[in-house]
Parts: structure tokens; C-alpha cells; sequence
């Protein structure tokens, strides 16, 4: 009879929790021993770091840091919404809320951290929040739906990320700290002053050298306001406590397990507690140099030494760096080293821009070590000057924070780093390890660098070998910038022409593939206008090329029927418009969902039915909201100062004039935008392929925002523009992206891959460096005059209508296989069920 496998029990399943997991299938651990997990949420780990992308469009599945199919193939048991509530350690067992108790040869803790709620006043009454968990965020989102105020306690980096969410949740919101500048442990007085401007900038009102005395309430009990220490009240209907966290170590307190004076489980340089079968690793450990720490690489070290420790290797941790660079209401933040300059006889170097929120200061040893730093408002070279720290860099430390054309030139890149430079801090990969792959996703893949922050991916980018071959597909040697340039300049206006002149040799003649098709015939329709080609895109040769959805210009759903979207410019609708709207998806039994872009989405439709829904919305007014093309979708917009008391320009307007400027332009990816009528932002114009935001000097335009799985704040191109200026700067922005960008790249990641990056945008769209906006501009004028709406051009052409048939053979049959039953007073999709050796699947 062979002996039960040892049992190794984790309590928490946080981001290092989840690491520890990792660590032990990777050395095996898995396989000899049996796994538990008790989780106090009700849902496996996820990102926190990234946690306020949630109110940026990351669902909470988006943010899941738990590898489908992780638990299964590994054998792990995970018990969600079950905490552990006592330790045995006599018994060596642990019972968790659910009355289960649990044997165990080795524990681990990774308890984590609780926020810290500041002994006021009135800090429990209905209306106060901590900014923790997802369903934190939950939670502030549903109470905020009709409140118009809000307040964050605490400065620090979560307090920032807290206060942009209550913002974006349309809140006038403020933060409140106690420090006398915001972010005091990561940044000095000087960093402090320009993060301070460029948030007030952003319509933000912040109280520092100030604390919260008492939360002020209402007759109904209900959150109405705070006192401050220096006698003020503001107002205020929400409050959200962010002043810090304490490591969460009553569990093992409540065992007898040694903790540390000012909290934390204490751990040697293995990360085992004073029982030699626990361990604690994370926020909630108190490690041998007498801190705690917050933040994710240290507890990944820490995770990593505990899963070491239990096959005798020789690996400790005795410390880690608190280096951190991170995007803060959009605004680069960054320190690294003695930031604040306690070494004794260090000198700082600083530059400072306070017009462009910009502080740089460098902190250096009087022999020239860099010892440290501190990035405001540009933090681009973070990730070399963090692996240079404790050396001499091979420049004068005034040459490393020196703008572009300020001083002498300086080409310090990632090959002045040494081998042993620590590259990604989250998982400590050095560059010698990057060095030694050859792609991004083998780097992922081998050494984990870049899964974490992600702060080190422009590095990393760097650091590994250009492609020898940088052709599109097999069938051209071409990027898709280079075939746009040979388009345009060669005036070509077929696939064939393209492919017989410049693809390869041997993929002439033939019919091309998947990958290229749809790039070139994007490319044919973006310059048609100037080419004198059909801009029609189910024209001839072109229907050939295109994907999927733009084959019926509607998007195929799961289940073979189609959705119509109609174009609502700016989120704008007369009542008649949206009766019309109704009528359509009544009579024709379609599924009725608004968009988070302002449009009212008609699910169900079949292919035959296609022509007649455009032709009753065509004859109302309505055209393509082109939802199914690598196209502008849509320009959202808020009220404006047209209706709200916030506003101070007419954003509804602008938004109009916008989304019929660019409508049907034709791009590598789909283009998203939004106009807000203040600095509120309530139309999201932030999280936007160009975003623009009012001021009450005019315009403020945003460039390379992006929402979805790998959000990312846009940033700010040129302000203060007047409508004409604003217009042709996006203008240059869109035709400039369109002409060389990537295949399926968007502006985010273009901007992030674009050499030079934003300053390089900037000199060519605003400073034309390159003179090519006249170029730019005349190709975009050429689009808007010869705009034509695909579905009104399908409707007036016989023979363009015959392609809409379920069967060519059965014109007008419909296809029997697409069904729907009911749901909510309409219908969803009826699938068919796979039934597998009598077992529904």
C-alpha cells in the first residue's frame, strides 16, 4: 500500500499566492504532493496591480491571473469564498469557515494585506469604501450611479489610481492627504510639486499637509461630507479610504506564531516562520531586513525562495529592490534607489519643466555611482537607468535627464547594460537570460519577464534581435507600411498588380493568403479616393480580400446570424430616429442591446434580411455604423455645456462633426473616440484611439489610448487648440498611423512600438519634420469628399443586393440551422448541444 502524497496547504490566493503555485509546478512539486488552497474571495486571483482597469473597460475575467485549466492539470484543490479561521499546530490541521479542517505538512501564508481606515468619526457609515478588491470596485461603482462627489483619503499610489476612478465614474472628486506631497514614499518634494500640477490640471482638487478628522453625515445617516484638520469641510458624498495597508497576520497571531512589533509574520531568510512547517511569503511577511513588503516583485521572490526551500535549495531573501514605475491618472511615475538621497555626501541632479509637468532628478555618489531616482512626467528611461543604479554610468548623469535637443546628444541604449543587470524586477530575469531567447513570447514563455508591470517591455524590445525577415507573410517581403508606400506611390489598385509586381517569387501568380489579403484590400480601400479606385469594398476583386465581417458588412455572431449597427454620430438621437430603431428590431424579431459606444446594437439578424433592415433605416436617415470593419466606430460624447453645469464646450457638437469626418476611413485596426466636455472626462475620451477633452481655452487632444484586455491611458498630444487646429491634427494623426502602422495593430501599440514614440509624433503631426502633413492632410480631404455609405450603395445595385442569400442555389431561403429561443422578453441564440458517450459537453 503506498504511502498519501505529503500535503502542502496555502491560505490566500492572491498574486503571489498564485506565483507560489507556479513555482511548485515548475520544479515538479506538483506531482509528489497534494495542493490545497483556501481563498476568502469568491473568485481565484487576479491582477491588483492593474486593478483600476476595471472602470476602464477590464472585465474581472480580463484581469484573472489563474491560467484556464491551471488547477485542474496540477491537481490543486481550490476552496473559493472559504477562508481559513484557525490553525492547529500541534495538529498541524487548519479549519477553514465552512467547518472542512485541512491536514497539512507544510503551510503557507499568503494572507496579504488589509487596508488601513484611520480611527475618525463616521468612517463606517454608509458611503465609506476601501479600495482593496474587486468587489470593492463593485461596490463604489453601484453606490456612485447617482451621487456627484467624492473624496480619497491618502495620496500614495492606490489613493491616485482611487481618485482617477471616481472620476472616470463622473465624480468631482479630491484627494486628501496628510504628507505635504502627494506620493510621499516613491517621490520628493520636487517630483510631489509637478505630479501635483499635472493632476490639478486634470480638474482634480488635492489637500495636502492635511488630515481627515471626522466624515461628515447626513440626516439619513448617509455620507455628506468630512472635516479636516485645519477646520475646513468639504463636501463630498463618497468617501474612499486609501491610507496604506497592514499586513494581514491575526491568523497567526491567534497560533503563536512569532509577529513582528509593528505587524507582519516574521520569517528568516527562507521565509519560514518560527514553526519550521509554516512558511509566510507576500504583504503579510515580516522579512529578515525588518520590512514589509508591498509590492508584487519582492512577494514573487518570496514565493519563489519558499518553493525552493522545500527541495533543500540554497536560495534566501533577505531584501528587495523598491524600485516602481507606474502610469497615474496617465502620468508616468518612477523611482528607483535611494531616491530621496540618504546616502550620506550624495548630490542630486535635476531637471525640471514645470510648463511640460516634467521632473527628472538623479541621485549620484560623489565619484559618479548612480545611486537612485526619481521620474515624474516622462519616465521613458526607467528601464535603463534602473539596471544602471550602483554603477557609473557610461555618460554624465546630466546627459540622463537632459531632453532631447537640450545638451549633447546621447545614445545610451540597453547595450550599455551588463550582463548581469536585473532587466525585469518582477521575476529578477536578467539581461544575460533575455539575451539568450529570441522573441518576445519566448521571453514570456521561458523567463516570465514582461508578465508582470510590464514595465520592462521596451527594453526587453531592445534587447532582442531585429528579425531577419520582416515581411508580412510568405507571400510579400514587405511590412505593411512598405506596401502602403508602394500603393500609393505606384498607384496600384488591385490585389493582383500588388501581388505579381512585389510579392515573392515564388508566390506570384497565385492567389495569396489569409494573412495579406485583407491587409492589402484595407490598404486599396483606405487610399481609393486618391488612387481613383471603387471605394466600395464588395467591389470586383476587393470582396475577395476582405475578412469575415465585411463580407456582408455586418458582424457574423455564434451563431451564423448577424448583427446591425447603425451610425449614431456622437451618441445623438432624435425620439423619431429611436421609434424607428424599435420598430425595425420588432419586426424583424432582432435582439435590442445599447453599446458602450453610444449605439443601439440589433442582434439576430440573417443574411437575407440584411438589405431589407438598411433599407427601412437608409429611408430614416440612419447609414453603416461600420462596427464589422477595421474602421472608426464611433465618437462618444457627453452632454457638454450644452446641458451639464460642468462643461465648457460643446462636446456633442464636436463629437457629430468628428465621427462623420472620419467615418468608413479604412485603417489596420479599428479606430475608437470620444470628446468630454471638461476635465470630469465623463465620455472616457482618455481611454481612446484620439480622445479630446475640453478646456476653457479649447481643445486637448489625446493620442494611443486603448481599452479592452490591455488598457492604456492616452497621452496628451497638444492642448489648447481651436477647432480648426484640433481637426487637422487628427487628421495628420489618423492618415500618419494608417500609413505605417503594422497589420491589426492599434494606435496603443503602435504609438508604444513607433521609434522616438510620442516626442516623434509630435514633431511630425505638429512641427511637420518630415513635411509630410500637407501630404497627410490631402489624402484625408480626399476620403471625406468622396465618402459614399456601403449600405445605401448596396441598396441602390441589383447586382451588389445578390450576394445577401443564405444559399445561392435557395435565394430567399432561409438558413434552417439558425435559431433562437426566448430570454429577458427577447431572443438569444439557440446552440445546438454535443452530446459525447451519452454526456452533454
Amino acid at each position: 500500500m503506498t504511502e498519501p502524497s505529503p500535503t502542502i496547504v496555502l491560505i490566500g490566493h492572491g498574486m503571489v499566492g498564485q506565483r507560489y503555485l507556479e513555482a511548485l509546478a515548475e520544479r515538479g512539486v506538483t506531482a509528489t504532493h497534494r495542493i490545497t488552497v483556501l481563498c476568502e474571495e469568491p473568485r481565484p486571483a487576479y491582477d491588483r496591480v492593474h486593478l483600476t482597469s476595471y472602470f476602464s473597460g477590464s472585465t474581472p475575467e480580463d484581469l484573472s491571473m489563474t491560467p484556464a485549466g491551471f488547477m485542474e492539470e496540477h491537481g490543486i484543490s481550490l476552496h473559493l469564498d472559504d477562508p481559513a479561521e484557525h490553525i492547529d499546530r500541534e495538529a498541524r490541521t487548519v479549519t477553514s469557515r465552512s467547518g472542512q479542517v485541512f491536514p497539512y505538512e507544510v503551510l503557507v501564508l499568503a494572507t496579504g494585506s488589509y487596508p488601513f481606515v484611520p480611527p475618525v468619526p463616521g468612517k463606517d457609515a454608509p458611503g465609506c469604501f476601501v479600495y482593496r478588491t474587486i468587489e470593492d470596485l463593485l461596490a463604489i461603482e453601484e453606490y456612485a450611479k447617482d451621487k456627484t462627489t467624492g473624496a480619497v483619503v491618502g495620496g500614495g499610489l492606490l489613493g491616485l489610481e482611487a481618485a482617477g476612478a471616481l472620476q472616470g465614474l463622473g465624480l468631482a472628486s479630491r484627494i486628501v492627504e496628510f504628507a505635504p506631497r502627494l506620493m510621499p514614499v516613491q517621490v520628493d518634494e520636487g517630483g510631489g510639486a509637478a505630479l501635483l500640477r499635472t493632476i490639478e490640471s486634470m480638474g482634480l482638487t488635492v489637500h495636502t499637509g492635511v488630515g481627515t478628522q471626522e466624515v461628515v453625515t447626513g440626516e439619513d445617516g448617509h455620507v455628506s461630507g468630512m472635516r479636516l484638520s485645519d477646520g475646513s469641510v468639504v463636501d463630498t458624498d463618497l468617501v474612499v479610504f486609501s491610507a496604506g495597508v497592514r499586513p494581514r497576520d491575526q491568523l497567526a497571531r491567534d497560533a503563536g506564531l512569532d509577529v513582528g512589533e509593528r505587524g507582519g509574520i516574521a520569517v528568516d531568510a527562507r521565509c519560514r516562520t518560527s514553526d519550521p512547517h509554516v512558511y509566510a511569503i507576500g504583504e503579510c511577511a515580516l522579512a529578515v531586513d525588518g520590512r514589509v513588503y508591498g509590492l508584487v516583485a519582492p512577494g514573487y521572490e518570496m514565493a519563489e525562495t519558499a518553493a525552493d526551500d522545500l527541495l533543500g535549495r540554497e536560495k534566501e531573501f533577505t531584501g528587495a529592490d523598491l524600485s516602481t514605475k507606474l502610469k497615474l491618472l496617465g502620468v508616468d511615475v518612477a523611482s528607483f534607489g535611494d531616491a530621496h538621497g540618504i546616502t550620506p555626501d550624495s548630490l542630486d541632479v535635476v531637471w525640471s519643466d514645470s510648463r511640460s509637468g516634467i521632473y527628472k532628478k538623479l541621485v549620484v555618489s560623489p565619484d559618479g555611482v548612480l545611486l537612485g531616482g526619481v521620474l515624474v512626467g516622462d519616465a521613458d528611461a526607467y528601464g535603463l537607468l534602473r539596471p544602471l543604479t550602483g554603477s557609473v554610468p557610461p555618460v554624465a548623469a546630466e546627459q540622463l535627464v537632459l531632453p532631447a535637443g537640450v545638451g549633447a546628444p546621447v545614445a545610451l541604449g540597453p547595450s550599455a547594460l551588463p550582463d548581469t543587470a536585473v532587466i525585469c524586477s518582477c521575476h529578477n530575469v536578467t539581461k544575460k537570460a533575455i539575451t539568450a531567447c529570441s522573441t518576445l513570447p519566448e521571453v514570456k514563455k521561458c523567463t516570465k519577464a514582461g508578465t508582470g508591470c510590464g514595465s520592462c517591455l521596451k527594453v526587453i524590445g531592445q534587447l532582442l534581435p531585429a528579425a531577419a525577415d520582416k515581411g508580412l507573410c510568405g507571400c510579400f517581403p514587405y511590412t505593411r507600411a512598405e506596401l502602403y508606400e508602394i500603393v500609393h506611390t505606384r498607384r496600384l489598385t488591385s490585389y493582383e498588380q500588388i501581388l505579381d509586381g512585389h510579392g515573392r517569387p515564388e508566390a506570384r501568380g497565385g492567389d495569396g493568403c489569409e494573412v495579406c489579403k485583407p491587409a492589402v484590400g484595407s490598404i486599396i480601400a483606405s487610399l481609393a479616393a486618391t488612387l481613383g479606385a471603387s471605394g466600395y469594398v464588395l467591389d470586383g476583386e476587393q470582396a475577395s480580400l476582405q475578412d469575415t465581417n465585411d463580407h456582408f458588412l455586418a458582424n457574423m455572431q455564434r451563431n451564423g446570424s448577424y448583427s446591425v449597427v447603425p451610425r449614431i454620430p456622437g451618441g445623438e438621437i432624435t425620439p423619431d430616429k429611436l421609434i424607428v430603431i424599435g420598430e425595425v428590431a420588432r419586426d424583424f424579431g432582432l435582439y435590442t442591446k445599447i453599446t458602450g459606444g453610444q449605439r443601439i446594437d440589433l442582434f439576430g439578424a440573417s443574411v437575407d434580411q440584411l438589405p431589407r433592415i438598411w433599407a427601412r433605416l437608409v429611408d430614416a436617415g440612419f447609414e453603416s455604423g461600420h462596427a464589422y470593419g477595421k474602421a472608426l466606430r464611433t465618437v462618444k460624447s457627453c452632454v457638454g455645456q450644452t446641458w451639464c453645469r460642468y462643461g465648457v464646450q460643446d462636446s456633442v457638437r464636436m463629437a457629430i462633426d468628428l465621427e462623420l469626418r472620419y467615418r468608413g476611413l479604412r485603417a489596420p485596426h479599428k479606430l475608437k473616440s470620444a470628446v468630454s466636455g471638461c476635465a470630469r472626462e465623463c465620455a472616457e475620451a482618455q481611454s481612446k484611439d484620439f480622445g479630446v477633452i475640453a478646456t476653457a481655452s479649447g481643445w486637448n487632444l489625446y493620442v494611443g489610448g486603448n481599452g479592452g484586455a490591455t488598457p492604456r491611458h492616452a497621452d496628451l498630444l497638444a492642448q489648447d487648440l481651436s477647432d480648426a487646429e484640433l481637426i487637422r491634427l487628427i487628421d495628420r494623426f489618423l492618415m500618419f498611423y494608417i500609413r505605417t502602422a503594422d497589420r491589426l495593430e492599434r494606435t496603443s501599440t503602435w504609438l508604444e512600438r513607433l521609434e522616438g514614440g510620442l516626442d516623434h509624433l509630435r514633431d511630425v503631426v505638429v512641427h511637420d519634420s518630415l513635411g509630410l502633413c500637407a501630404e497627410l492632410e490631402s489624402l484625408m480631404a480626399d476620403h471625406v469628399a468622396h465618402y459614399r455609405d456601403e449600405w445605401a450603395e448596396t441598396l441602390q445595385d441589383p447586382e451588389r443586393l445578390r450576394r445577401f442569400v443564405s444559399f445561392v442555389n435557395a435565394p430567399g431561403a432561409p438558413d434552417p440551422t439558425v435559431k433562437f429561443v426566448p430570454e429577458r422578453d427577447q431572443v438569444k441564440p439557440d446552440l445546438a448541444v454535443l452530446t459525447i458517450g451519452g454526456s452533454v459537453r
